[in-house]
C-alpha cells in the first residue's frame, strides 16, 4: 500500500471496503467508551441523544463511503478510455474513444461522452450503464455539498454503490495500465 497518493494510483475496491469497515469499527467502539474526549463531547448527553449522534455519524460515513466508491469507478472508466486510446486498440470501443481523444484529450465528460460509448458498442450492459449515471448524479449531489434537493429516481447508500460498483468493475472489460 502507498504511503501517499499518486498519479494514476487508482483507489482499489477492496481498500475501500476495508476502510469503511474500520471506521465504522471505530465509530462504535467511540460512542461505547467512556474515553476523555467522548466525555469532552457528550457527556451531558442522554443515551438516546448519544443513539442519534452515533446514527447521524453512521450515515454520514455511509454517503462518505458511496462518495468515494464512485470516485473509483469513474477513475476505472477514464484510466480504461486512456489506455485504450493510448495503445490504439482495434475493437469499436477503443476506435470511438480515441475519436473522442482528438477531440477533446483527456476533457472527456464522464457521462455525455464515455458513458455513451460504453452503452452503444456494449449493448448488453446498458442496464448497467443506465444504474451508473443515476449514482453519478447521486455523487454529483453529494460533491457538491447536498444544497438542493437531487431528483434520484431511487435512493443510494453505501450498500447499493457497493454493489453497483462492483458489477462495473467485475462485468465491464476494462482495460488497465497494469
Amino acid at each position: 500500500m502507498a504511503n501517499s497518493p499518486h498519479i494514476a494510483d487508482p483507489l482499489d475496491l477492496d481498500e475501500i471496503v476495508k476502510y469503511h469497515d474500520d471506521v465504522l469499527s471505530a465509530l462504535y467502539a467511540f460512542f461505547r467508551n467512556s474515553s476523555r474526549d467522548f466525555t469532552a463531547r457528550y457527556g451531558g448527553h442522554n443515551a438516546e441523544e448519544i443513539q442519534a449522534f452515533l446514527t447521524a455519524r453512521l450515515e454520514e460515513t455511509d454517503l462518505r463511503s458511496a462518495l468515494i466508491l464512485l470516485a473509483a469507478v469513474e477513475a476505472a472508466f477514464r484510466i480504461d478510455y486512456q489506455v485504450r486510446c493510448k495503445q490504439k486498440l482495434k475493437d469499436d470501443l477503443s476506435r470511438e474513444f480515441r475519436g473522442l481523444y482528438k477531440k477533446y484529450e483527456l476533457r472527456v465528460r464522464l457521462e455525455d461522452d464515455i458513458l455513451e460509448v460504453w452503452k452503444k458498442y456494449c449493448p448488453g450492459q446498458g442496464a448497467l450503464i443506465g444504474e451508473l449515471r443515476g449514482a453519478f448524479k447521486f455523487r454529483h449531489w453529494l460533491a457538491h455539498g447536498r444544497y438542493y434537493d437531487p431528483k434520484l429516481g431511487r435512493r443510494y447508500d453505501y450498500q447499493s454503490v457497493f454493489t453497483l460498483a462492483d458489477a462495473a468493475l467485475h462485468d465491464l472489460e476494462f482495460k488497465s495500465s497494469a
